[in-house]
């Protein structure tokens, strides 16, 4: 199959350095289709979803975000890592590249900020899908994984370590897929990892659901336990029009363990099938 990767690229957008990977373009059957920005989780620069942006690619005019702080968009120590102003970074970005008509789909972390971006009803923003979105917050349960497994690893990375040193932390995961994040890892910058994983248990998303007005889907990892039944149910009750599609033989980290079945979940709801 021909590669759907077009290019990287770098753009301004609320104030910082955005960058990301698109795939696929506006060329066929793509051209009626919304586009799609991915917004992947806490330690997941944009290359690190590489192989979901071929897929969508192949169907959709795709962008790979590298959400601030992470792989080659903007870092520092002045810079604001919150929830709003990762939500307003993707509204920003869509502005900037002039998408008319748009849908986020964003993993963990990602999917949390997808909420909070489409509670601004922004223009063009046609459908949200979260993957496996934390839950946490003020009064709720903490977040199943520990903040040490990832600044122990991002240490790791920055130190330079091979697949098989970053196996201890991703055991279930394949060589390539160790190689690229042990490559990789080092671009998370600390502080806006932990900035975000203080705002998985400080921010509330509950209360930015019912202001999401567009069509949603809720993919669950069948495996995982960042979202329990009792946290669907509270979903629902919230935003009465999601849809719920779980991957059976995946943890969070759908697909790492399932791309077939993390596909599958998406059925027509972005308006082709992947």
């Amino acid at each position: 199959m021909t590669s759907t990767f077009l290019y990287g690229a770098n753009i301004r957008a609320n104030g910082i350095r955005q960058h990301y990977l698109r795939y696929g373009g506006t060329e066929g059957g793509r051209a009626t289709r919304d586009a799609v920005i991915i917004v992947p989780g806490i330690t997941s620069p944009a290359v690190t979803w590489g192989f979901v942006g071929e897929r969508f690619g192949r169907h959709f005019d795709t962008y790979v975000l590298d959400v601030r702080g992470r792989g080659l968009s903007s870092a520092s120590t002045e810079l604001d890592y919150s929830l709003e102003a990762q939500a307003d970074d993707v509204i920003a970005f869509a502005e900037a590249l002039s998408l008319q008509r748009y849908a986020i789909v964003g993993h963990s972390m990602g999917g949390r900020i997808g909420i909070r971006a489409a509670a601004h009803r922004p223009r063009g923003l046609n459908s949200l899908v979260m993957i496996d979105p934390p839950v946490s917050g003020p009064g709720r349960r903490a977040y199943p994984s520990k903040l040490p497994w990832y600044v122990d690893s991002m240490k790791l990375a920055r130190e330079g370590c091979t697949a098989e040193q970053m196996r201890a932390f991703c055991p279930t995961w394949t060589e390539e897929q160790l190689r690229l994040r042990a490559e990789w890892l080092h671009t998370c910058d600390e502080r806006a990892v932990i900035a975000s994983f203080d705002g998985f248990h400080a921010d509330d998303v509950h209360k930015y659901l019912p202001e999401v007005k567009i069509p949603a889907l809720l993919i669950v990892a069948g495996r995982g336990d960042v979202l329990l039944p009792a946290d669907i149910d509270e979903i629902r009750s919230l935003l009465p029009q999601v849809g719920v599609a779980r991957v059976e033989n995946a943890g969070h980290m759908i697909p790492w363990d399932d791309e077939e079945g993390f596909y599958g979940a998406f059925g027509e709801f972005l308006g082709a099938p992947l």
